[in-house]
């Protein structure tokens, strides 16, 4: 997998841009909330690296230059935090989500039960796309949802595993798997898959995204970037995607 240090160029910090890692599902939300927040206070556009969550977490344990962190689940800002790559108090849950299961748009599948051995047939001779499910958090939710509702041990070894969850997205809708779970914000707005599944909310963990600064960031538009997160400007483009705003809206700025 490419290293998502490598889509930063190293005058970045020089030029003042916020350096944002930030996890692959969030691309279509944070490239909107970026763009409007660089026209409304006339700052650089930031710097947005989208990667896997792990991906990103281990380039600032390798020193890769960034000012904050948005993570697709706990875990992985549990471990920098451990690691003491943030900035503690700045710590918040910004997002929430869900796993959905979804089939090439022109698939013959229109719903899916996803129990048992039900999804294992629904597969034909075919594999299942996901996100790694031993590091990646779709990945993760995945297979625990699989495994509460019975069907883990039937698709176990039909997997097509991909480095992040865009990348399981585009399996399916490149029709070389028939079936994939994504999170329900990547599957909305791609034209080239369909819903046919979603996983109770009890099958899994929540999925949570929380956000910080990273230790060593000093530029000081960061802080206030990070607070737009939380501004009605982003809640309605985190919305729209599909995301559920899990901070309170404070006043845009």
């Amino acid at each position: 997998m490419a290293l998502a240090m490598s889509l930063l160029p190293s005058v970045a910090f020089a030029q003042g841009k916020i350096v944002v890692f930030a996890a692959a599902s969030l691309k279509n939300a944070l490239d909107e909330i970026a763009t409007t927040w660089s026209k409304d206070t006339g700052k650089p556009m930031p710097r947005i690296s989208y990667a896997a969550s792990p991906a990103l977490a281990r380039q600032m344990e390798q020193g890769a230059p960034a000012d904050l962190f948005i993570s697709a689940d706990l875990d992985w800002m549990d471990y920098v935090q451990g690691k003491s790559l943030i900035k503690t108090d700045s710590r918040f849950n910004l997002l929430g989500n869900r796993i959905v299961l979804v089939a090439p748009r022109d698939s013959k599948l229109t719903t899916v039960e996803i129990k048992g051995a039900d999804l294992a047939r629904a597969l034909g001779g075919g594999r299942l796309s996901m996100a790694n499910v031993e590091s990646v958090p779709a990945g993760k939710y995945g297979k625990a949802a699989l495994e509460n509702l019975g069907a883990w041990n039937a698709v176990k070894d039909r997997l097509a595993q991909a480095e992040n969850v865009r990348a399981a997205l585009l399996l399916v809708a490149r029709g070389e798997t028939p079936l994939g779970i994504v999170y329900a914000t990547d599957a909305a707005p791609e034209p080239g898959v369909r819903i046919v599944g979603t996983f109770p909310a009890d099958s899994h963990s929540p999925i949570i995204y929380p956000a910080a600064l990273t230790r060593d960031s000093t530029n000081a538009d960061a802080r206030a970037f990070l607070d737009f997160l939380r501004s009605a400007t982003a809640r309605i483009a985190f919305e729209k995607q599909g995301f559920t705003v899990l901070v309170r809206s404070s006043p845009a700025s």
